[in-house]
């Protein structure tokens, strides 16, 4: 195969492997086409070592660390290959090419996890592919309707084929669900020998009998029990590894991605968040809707852990870095347990100083500039993840129980992530006015909201987070909460911020509770569109990184 690029330079590969079935234009003697700006593009992700604090470990706490570090790598090879059943030939190939920008080009393949831009609504960087919609866990020629027309004549399929731990294959004709832990056995296998491993290596109890049931759950695709082994973890090191979020499946959002997070444990941060827990049944009592939408019921231990990444893999590394999140997405374990929020400091500090505060200084009215503080920051990052844990979660539809996320489908992301956003500044406030958080936290909470709402739309903003992001902006902008003054930059007029927010999260929460798709689908066309002020800010933001390239040198 041969590469060239937009500017005419070809690049001959010296081998490449051998191509998989549905994978044309990786095969010998193909030419692919690399973007003329890879190197801007590659530069638009700030290169940046993550160092954890260590000094609190044993000695056989930090060998566990490496061990678990070791299982991670794993995520890295099965997630790769459920972006695309291809990647791996074209990755194999990419390494014997030689010539100008093959190092950048090389690099943001592994920054994307594939061959295309995750930050230009993933639209190929190199040749000229589209990515499927289905990414690897369906066939690529299989459109919604025959995945419908197939469970309308075979409804005994249900169950499998929109499991969250399943690919749709073809077989004999017809269509079938594989369990993951059969189509990704070869990864799997020597994972489960490091968890394992390292489950006989710590002498923490709560490490080891999640490492076990983790390992377990590798094997039989059930995730239950170690996911409330999770929710009880307790120990210096702190560790999520497994498939998660479904933002990849963006054909029905049915499908999890594998992802680990290796991570140290920062016991006076964590305990010094703890009382927010305790407020999750009034903050829940207190969201703006009927009280017969809200979920009283549910779990609320809900343990808040700050640490510091040491390393991460497969999802959660693809593009644009996680900086907190909230886990498990088992809906039978948050009605049982709750959930827990995860909040990663390092990457967190990282992003406010290298990322967030640029971006102020270029788009904020000069009298909000002096308001943004790393304090609101972690604490919106917070209270975003606490409200993924409040709210509709298993609903009822006309006698039918469901889930918001099997209502929406593909659309579940976007309206989530959004909701979490405005839920994170509504609970914030409401927090404030009951004298749990501090009232000095209303003077950043506004500026420092609108400048991560500029940072999360440079992402992409038909991206599950960016088109959420755009609804906020022109949802804002509609009820007067925020004003663009003659130069272009954003002014939050606090006066009508928190009416706007109440109003703005009661539609949202109205449209989870009921389940309903097309009115989900009507919001974003109508808020989902960036308009030209908010088009004019982001491209003052050139100069500035959209993230950070994680580098872990102590893994």
């Amino acid at each position: 195969m041969r590469l060239v690029n937009s500017v005419g330079i070809v690049v001959v590969l010296a081998a490449c492997a051998p191509a998989v079935e549905q994978t044309p234009g990786t095969s010998a003697g193909d030419e692919l086409e690399v973007v003329s700006d890879i190197a801007e593009r590659l530069a638009r992700f700030e290169p940046t070592e993550l160092v954890a604090d260590l000094s609190s470990l044993s000695q056989e706490e930090r060998q566990v660390l490496e061990i678990l570090v070791e299982a991670a790598r794993y995520m890295d090879e099965i997630f790769l290959r459920q972006v695309w059943q291809g990647n791996p030939d074209l990755r194999a190939a990419l390494q014997g090419a030689e010539g100008p920008e093959m190092e950048a080009t090389r690099t943001y393949f592994d920054v994307s996890f594939g061959p295309w831009d995750r930050l230009e609504e993933m639209e190929p960087f190199l040749g000229t592919r589209s990515h499927p919609q289905g990414a690897g866990y369906y066939p690529e020629d299989m459109d919604p309707s025959e995945f419908e027309g197939w469970l309308a004549e075979h409804p005994e399929d249900e169950e499998a084929f929109t499991s969250e731990f399943t690919v749709i294959r073809r077989q004999d004709g017809g269509l079938v669900a594989v369990p993951y832990a059969q189509e990704y056995r070869q990864w799997l296998e020597p994972a489960i020998a490091k968890l394992r491993q390292a489950a006989e290596a710590t002498d923490n109890a709560s490490l080891g009998s999640f490492l076990s049931l983790r390992a377990d759950a590798f094997e039989n695709d059930d995730y239950y029990d170690s996911d409330v082994a999770w929710m009880d973890l307790d120990s210096p090191v702190e560790v999520t590894i497994g498939p998660y979020e479904t933002y990849e499946d963006s054909l029905f959002g049915y499908k999890a991605a594998y992802e680990a997070f290796v991570t140290v444990a920062l016991s006076a941060e964590s305990a010094a968040l703890e009382g927010f827990k305790l407020e999750l049944p009034w903050l829940e009592l207190n969201l703006p809707i009927p009280d017969e939408h809200k979920n009283l019921d549910r779990g609320t231990e809900s343990p808040i852990r700050v640490v510091d990444v040491l390393f991460v893999a497969g999802d959660t590394k693809a593009g644009v870095q996680t900086l907190a999140f909230n886990l498990p997405n088992d809906e039978r374990v948050r009605e049982a347990k709750g959930s827990k929020k995860v909040m990663l400091r390092n990457i967190l500090r990282a992003k406010f100083d290298k990322i967030l505060v640029p971006i102020a200084e270029r788009v904020l009215a000069p009298e909000d500039l002096a308001r943004v503080s790393f304090d609101a920051f972690f604490n919106e990052s917070l209270h975003h993840e606490l409200s993924h844990g409040l709210g509709p979660g298993l609903i009822n539809i006309d006698g039918r129980d469901t889930e918001v996320r099997l209502e929406l489908k593909e659309l579940y992301s976007t309206l989530e992530e959004a909701k979490a956003d405005v839920m994170g500044i509504y609970n914030i406030l409401a927090l404030i006015d009951k004298g749990v958080m501090p009232k000095e936290l209303r003077e950043s909470l506004e500026a420092t909201y609108v400048a991560g709402l500029f940072r999360a739309a440079r992402f992409g903003v038909h991206e599950a987070h960016g088109q959420g992001v755009v609804s906020q902006f022109n949802y804002l902008l509609e009820k007067g909460a925020l004003v663009v003054d003659s130069e272009g930059r954003f002014h939050a007029l606090s006066e009508e911020f928190p009416a706007a927010i109440e109003t703005l999260l009661n539609e949202m929460l109205m449209l989870q509770a009921t389940g309903d798709y097309e009115g989900t689908a009507r919001f974003l066309e109508t808020y989902g569109k960036a308009s030209e002020p908010l088009l004019k800010a982001i491209g003052r933001l050139d100069d500035v990184p959209v993230d950070i390239r994680p580098s872990f040198p102590q893994a």
